[in-house]
């Protein structure tokens, strides 16, 4: 099996990847598949590196009949995989969120607990669905992207808040305003772009429970509210976004009916999401196909619109042998 850095560039590294962490972790892989790998999902920013990973550990645990009493442990050997052997420097909630999805639910995922609550959309709420605004660029892997840049920055602060006396693993334990007020006071001068990192961190966690809160409500157009406010946190205080996201957020944006928009992914390039009425779907096409070729001219022939549903998430089809 290569070793991790010896693989060219291609999608083929990450089933490199699965059999060489599956060994590594002591996994006896005695028989592998032939397959086709199809997929549809759309541009960079929509987790394909994190469902291929799933499918494909999913795959070789299935016909080698390895069953898990976890399925967490599924999640941080997809993980594994990015991190030890691609060299992205993601975190779980891709990997969570593909293989632990149900149809018509949202999914609430408690890292201290790790437990996966679902939680229905409340009763009386509009219809709508969520639009992938593929800008035609390429995005490169997070390896190679600003989001590596800002968790680099994030764990430097982690370790300059350490130094000053506060006991914190990561910028997320920052949950109290007093504190959060406290370290911009401190750190705010010398540190001024890493503390912006924490403001978008520490507004998130806040709005990520004010959102909960309407979802279960049924309140659409206060969830599309708190997107349209986290795109803001995230091109000016996270600063990750692109100017052919920012461009599909604009158009998005001047469209009734749009509860909100913001970029998706890790930024840079890739696709940018809406939270849209049904009724809205049209409108938000012809917007998108009116301005964003004068606007990106150059990505006139290679942008696209998918309006997509809330599905179940990874699933193993029988009977088709």
């Amino acid at each position: 099996m290569p070793e991790p850095g010896t693989v060219t560039d291609s999608w083929g590294r990450f089933a490199y990847g699965v059999g060489y962490i599956l060994r590594r972790e002591g996994y006896e892989i005695k028989c592998g598949f032939d397959g086709v790998i199809y997929g549809d999902i759309p541009g960079g920013g929509m987790s394909r590196s994190a469902s291929l990973s799933l499918n494909l550990i999913l795959s070789l645990f299935d016909v080698n009949d390895i069953q898990l009493d976890d399925p967490f442990k599924i999640v941080e050997l997809a993980q594994a995989v990015e991190n030890d052997y691609i060299g992205s420097p993601c975190g779980q909630l891709d990997q969570i969120m593909i293989l632990f999805a149900k149809e018509g639910m949202g999914v609430h995922y408690n890292p201290d607990k790790r437990e996966i609550d679902y939680v229905p959309l409340g009763e009386g709420a509009r219809d709508f669905r969520i639009v992938c605004l593929d800008t035609g660029t390429v995005r490169p892997g997070l390896e190679k992207s600003t989001y590596k840049i800002r968790r680099g920055e994030c764990e430097q602060l982690v370790s300059v808040l350490k130094e000053g006396g506060y006991d914190i693993s990561s910028l997320a334990d920052i949950e109290k305003e007093d504190m959060f007020e406290e370290i911009i006071q401190e750190f705010g001068g010398e540190y001024s772009d890493f503390c912006d990192r924490l403001r978008y961190i520490f507004k998130a966690q806040q709005r990520f429970y004010q959102m909960l809160e309407a979802w279960k409500a049924g309140d659409i157009e206060t969830v599309g509210k708190i997107f349209r406010e986290d795109g803001f946190g995230l091109r000016d205080e996270y600063k990750i976004s692109g100017p052919e996201l920012e461009v599909m957020c604009d158009i998005a944006r001047g469209v009734d009916g749009v509860f909100g928009e913001r970029m998706l992914g890790g930024g840079d390039k890739g696709a940018s999401g809406a939270i849209v009425s049904a009724e809205s779907i049209e409108a938000l096409k012809k917007a998108v196909e009116k301005e964003y070729p004068k606007r990106c001219p150059e990505f006139a022939d290679k942008y696209a619109v998918h309006v997509c549903k809330v599905v179940d998430g990874v699933r193993v089809y029988e009977g088709l042998l």
